[in-house]
């Protein structure tokens, strides 16, 4: 497998208009690294500069220490995933899956063996005489995989391959890759805009927004210390608060504070010693739990609760926080304090 720098990595397009500005990151060999993102922010322009299907307007590019930049997309020993499947229509699951050997010019007994270790892998041995048009969402994905996994590629690059999917097929999916991954110990970039994908999949994740890299960082490093207030409303469903300090009963600063959901309780009855006191204004039901929004002190804030919290609109609750958990983030800047 390969390492993958990217080094001050730029795309500029006619016009003048810069979708990559400044990209540096190192990915490890074996790393499993996710870019997310807003659409627009980038995230797909890098993964289509590291593939060599996009031209670089400055920087370095390196996989396993070479100098890629004027490769081709071939002579870089990469594979993609696409999130169309790309598979072609005329052609069974076996001659799919051996198409890029065949190109190559791999011997017959070598492509039928190939196709057969893959197939197993991933669970397409009684669909291989099958054409695309007869198997569902995951079964083509599957074959998408086993098209690049039968190269033995040095990096796998993944464009958002879950997002056609529904939500059922894309959980199981997803768990499919994780377990992939950890058999096969492959160097994977994946691009998603889904951030429960990039969370549960990465051992690290890059945050992209406006062409530019945010932070880079472990999922719960990324949730539990965003290191602005881009990431930190970026990740987290529901949303991280975000309020002045005066909505929590402090002191007026030049700073915006940041509570997650679960790290506000909500009550009714008598409020404890320093509760926020407030109305409801929406309580949402999503089975295990509750999102209970509040109006407090002029502003909106999220609290979790038990699925079965029942509470009208308007009546009045508290909200009770832990002030270890707060985030601070200057109001200027947006950086973490």
């Amino acid at each position: 497998m390969a390492t993958v720098s990217l080094e001050d990595v730029r795309k500029v397009y006619r016009g003048g208009v810069a979708a990559v500005k400044g990209v540096s990151l190192d990915i490890a060999d074996g790393e499993f690294i996710s870019l997310v993102g807003p659409s627009g922010c980038g995230k797909s322009t890098t993964l289509n500069l590291i593939a060599g299907l996009e031209e670089m307007s400055g920087g370095t590019l390196r996989i396993d220490g070479a100098v890629v930049n004027d490769m081709s997309p071939r002579e870089r020993d990469i594979a993609m995933v696409f999130q169309s499947y790309a598979l072609y229509p005329h052609l069974d699951v076996a001659r799919n899956l051996a198409f890029p050997l065949k190109v190559a010019g791999v011997a017959k007994a070598d492509i039928d063996a190939r196709v057969r270790e893959v197939a197993s892998l991933l669970g397409l041995e009684g669909l291989l005489s099958r054409k695309p048009k007869e198997l569902s969402g995951g079964q083509r994905q599957r074959v998408a995989l086993g098209r690049a996994l039968v190269r033995r590629p040095k990096v796998f690059l993944f464009d958002e391959p879950l997002s056609n999917l529904d939500a059922a097929l894309r959980t199981q999916m997803r768990g499919e890759i994780k377990k992939l991954h950890e058999q096969l110990k492959a160097t994977f970039v994946y691009v998603t805009h889904d951030q429960a994908e990039a969370m549960t999949l990465s051992d690290r994740v890059v945050v992209m927004n406006q062409g530019e890299v945010q932070q880079v960082a472990p999922p719960r490093e990324l949730y539990d210390a965003p290191a602005n207030l881009f990431v930190a409303g970026f990740f987290g469903a529901p949303r991280i608060n975000l309020v002045k300090p005066r909505t929590l009963g402090l002191p007026d600063a030049d700073v915006v504070l940041g509570l997650r959901p679960e790290h506000l309780e909500v009550g009714q009855g008598t409020p404890p010693p320093e509760a926020l006191e407030g109305h409801v204004y929406l309580v949402e039901s999503m089975g295990a739990e509750s999102w209970v929004t509040v109006d407090v002190a002029g502003e909106r804030m999220v609290a979790r609760a038990a699925g079965d919290f029942r509470v009208p609109t308007g009546a009045p609750v508290w909200l009770r926080y832990d002030a270890a958990k707060l985030r601070r983030f200057d109001a200027k800047s947006g950086r973490a304090l």
